[in-house]
C-alpha cells in the first residue's frame, strides 16, 4: 500500500488501539507504564486485511516564542503562558474548514477527554489554528462545541504571522494549510522536552504516552 505521509490533507488510516490502564498519581501515572516505541511499523488488520499506518515517535526541544494569540473565548493571551500553566499539554494544529485530518484528530482529542474522565481538567488540550484569517474566535467556539470540548481544551487563533511562527516553532509548518499533516505533541510540564507523534495518533496512543511520561517523573 502506498504511504500517505506528506500528502496534501488526505485521510490517514486508523492505527491499532493500545490497551488502557487505570489512572493513578497525577490522574495518569502508572508505575512501569511504557511509552510508545520509537517507531510503530505498519501492521495488517486480520479482520479487514488492510494495512495500518505507522506512527513515528521522537523527543524534541521546542522554544515557545512570545506570541500574542486569542482564545476561542475572545480573550487575548500569551501562548507561552497558556502552555506553561503547570499541567501536561497535548497539542495539535487544525483548521475548521478541513474535512479530512483535522476532524479525525479532533475526534481523538474528544475521545481522550473521555479516557481521562474525572482527571480531564489536569491535562491541557491545545488546538492552534493554521488558518487564522478564517478561524475567528466565534468560529472556533462553534468548532469546539462540535467535538464537545471541555474547559480543559482550548483553541487559539491570532494573526497570520503568529500562527506561522507557532507552526515553525513546533516544526509543523509546510507553507500552506492544504499541506497540513497529522502531528501531535505532548509535554509533561514546563521545561520538559516534548514528545512528537508523527502520524494519526489515537486517544489511546496519547493516553498511553501521558502515562509513560508521568511515570518517569
Amino acid at each position: 500500500m502506498q504511504s500517505t505521509r506528506g500528502a496534501r490533507c488526505v485521510p490517514w488510516l486508523r492505527i491499532s488501539v493500545l490497551s488502557g490502564a487505570l489512572l493513578a498519581g497525577c490522574g495518569l501515572a502508572q508505575a512501569g507504564a511504557d511509552p510508545l516505541p520509537p517507531d510503530r511499523t505498519p501492521t495488517t488488520d486480520v479482520a479487514t486485511g488492510t494495512m495500518t499506518e505507522a506512527i513515528r515517535r521522537m523527543v524534541t526541544n521546542v522554544v515557545i516564542p512570545d506570541l500574542r494569540m486569542v482564545r476561542q473565548d475572545g480573550v487575548p493571551v500569551s501562548l507561552a503562558q497558556e502552555l506553561n500553566d503547570g499541567r501536561p499539554v497535548v497539542l495539535n494544529f487544525v483548521y475548521t474548514s478541513c474535512t479530512t485530518i483535522c476532524p479525525m484528530s479532533s475526534q481523538e482529542f474528544s475521545l481522550l477527554q473521555q479516557r481521562l474522565g474525572k482527571d480531564r481538567d489536569r491535562v491541557h488540550l491545545v488546538s492552534i489554528s493554521i488558518d487564522p484569517e478564517q478561524d475567528t474566535p466565534s468560529r472556533l467556539r462553534t468548532y469546539a462545541h462540535q467535538f464537545h470540548a471541555g474547559k480543559e481544551w482550548n483553541y487559539y487563533t491570532g494573526s497570520a504571522e503568529a500562527s506561522q511562527r507557532a507552526q515553525i516553532a513546533f516544526g509543523i509548518y509546510h507553507g500552506d494549510k492544504m499541506s497540513h499533516v497529522p502531528v501531535t505533541l505532548l509535554r509533561t510540564a514546563p521545561g520538559s522536552q516534548w514528545v512528537r507523534l508523527d502520524g494519526f495518533a489515537t486517544a489511546d496512543d496519547m493516553y498511553a504516552e501521558l502515562q509513560g511520561m508521568l511515570a518517569r517523573r
